[in-house]
């Protein structure tokens, strides 16, 4: 196999990256200079060595505690509980949530053998065990039958535990006209709505 194809190969492994996506990043980079392609190189030679999953909440972290879990002004009473590290950064772009995070590592879906034991659930549940100071637990999974099985799942089993449980607002987003809303976030938005 040719260099380039294998790096084709490789670029295609990643999410949302197809055979023709990955070939133009290849011609792209050969394109550049070599300088270029060695910082690229590089860089990703450098989050593979140093870059892990923080132990307590599963974002992606040089530090253990990562600055998420460190923080001390972070209200800890509240967990928005993720399925991916990505989507916890996503959350703390908007610059609103300053509770803790609990990254999942994916979704339960039994068809592809992904039961409670391959997710981090016994970590979410001894962060919010007897002594625990957190006092609601958000539910940020994904809209799909998995992330609303996940989701249903760790409601089973955090309610007991004597913690608030609560679910992201589901809706209509902003700027959209109604008459292009798909009829299910309709009825999200209808079931959702709140007093002005």
């Amino acid at each position: 196999m040719s260099a380039i194809d294998q790096l084709t190969q490789e670029f295609s492994r990643l999410p949302g990256i197809g055979t023709k996506t990955a070939l133009r990043l290849v011609y792209h980079l050969m394109k550049g200079s070599n300088d270029e392609a060695r910082r690229l190189a590089g860089a990703i030679r450098e989050v593979a060595d140093r870059v892990r999953p923080c132990t307590i909440c599963g974002y992606f972290s040089e530090l253990d505690p990562c600055d998420l879990c460190s923080n001390p002004v972070r209200d800890l009473s509240t967990l928005c509980v993720v399925e991916e590290a990505y989507e916890a950064g996503a959350i703390e772009r908007t610059g609103t949530f300053r509770g803790g995070f609990h990254v999942l590592g994916g979704h339960l879906s039994p068809l592809d053998g992904i039961g409670p034991d391959e997710l981090r659930i016994d970590g979410l549940l001894r962060r919010v065990g007897p002594g625990s100071a957190v006092e609601e637990v958000i539910l940020a999974t994904s809209s799909g039958v998995e992330g609303e099985a996940t989701a249903v799942y760790l409601e089973s089993q955090l309610r007991p535990l004597g913690v608030r449980v609560t679910r992201l607002a589901r809706g209509i987003p902003v700027g959209s006209d109604l008459e292009y809303v798909d009829g299910s976030t309709l009825a999200e938005a209808l079931a959702g709505r709140r007093e002005m």
